[in-house]
């Protein structure tokens, strides 16, 4: 089981490492556009918004990788503590802006946040 919550975690920081990239550098670009949902002169008023959001999600793909590098108990609290940011995050999110982060952000988040504390037994 350790496995697979390392893997979901994994996942995780992908993903978010993914939304850094469209939030960053591809915002005001066809894929960002469509990420977004955005027509080209909404995304060119949002992109420093979108940038900075790209960076926050930056930082907990990188506490995700942090957290698989690290030795426990280190490691296993740093993957509870920003995959709670993760589900978090997402939660706030689906209330706020679009329903369907629950399903993309927070849904995998506590999907592996599960995971890890059913691994820690």
């Amino acid at each position: 089981m350790p496995l697979t919550a390392d893997i979901l975690v994994g996942l995780v920081a992908l993903l978010h490492a993914y939304i850094l990239v469209m939030e960053m550098f591809l915002w005001q670009k066809e894929p960002g556009r469509r990420f977004s949902g955005f027509d080209a002169a909404m995304a060119r008023e949002t992109a420093t918004m979108a940038a900075n959001q790209g960076l926050y999600n930056g930082f907990l793909a990188a506490g995700l990788v942090w957290g698989l590098v690290a030795d426990d108990p280190t490691g296993f609290r740093v993957k509870v503590f920003f995959l709670s940011c993760v589900v978090i995050a997402g939660l706030y999110g689906a209330a706020t802006a679009n329903r369907r982060i629950l399903f993309a952000q927070a849904l995998p988040g506590a999907l592996a946040l599960s995971a890890v504390l059913v691994a820690a037994g």
